[in-house]
């Protein structure tokens, strides 16, 4: 027996059967595709993340989503990206980044500079009343 195949993948995990094995699709351009909207608001920042549109064609989505989004503040470019070109990883895959290596060097509280730089000094350099 077929189990439903759905947009949602949470539904398509579920591997729930399906009970009518007639199901068609529907006919083109009968739903509208999903795109995400991502908006640069000034030079150098990174694009964000600020919602979706619903759109028949990637031009249609642009100037939906310059409607939507882009008239709120200032915009500086605009990204739509269809929803199902966006490839992420699942919560069940969370172990394929148990093989990163700690990288605590890269983190600034991994730097005990200060306690470094006074452990040094009480070391090499002359005390108060001692001479050099």
């Amino acid at each position: 027996m077929a189990t439903i195949v759905s947009l949602d993948p949470r539904v398509t995990r579920l591997n729930i059967e399906s009970t009518d094995a007639s199901m068609d699709p529907k006919p083109e351009l009968d739903q509208f595709q999903t795109f995400e909207v991502f908006v640069q608001q000034k030079t150098g920042a990174h694009h964000v993340h600020v919602g979706c549109v619903h759109a028949p064609t990637s031009d249609l989505a642009l100037v939906l989503a310059k409607e939507q989004y882009g008239r709120r503040g200032t915009t500086l470019n605009m990204w739509v990206v269809n929803t199902r070109d966006v490839v992420t990883t699942s919560a069940d895959d969370a172990d394929i980044f148990a093989t990163t290596p700690e990288k605590k060097y890269r983190d600034v509280a991994a730097y005990m500079v200060r306690n470094k730089v006074e452990e040094f000094k009480k070391k090499n350099l002359p005390q108060d009343g001692e001479k050099s």
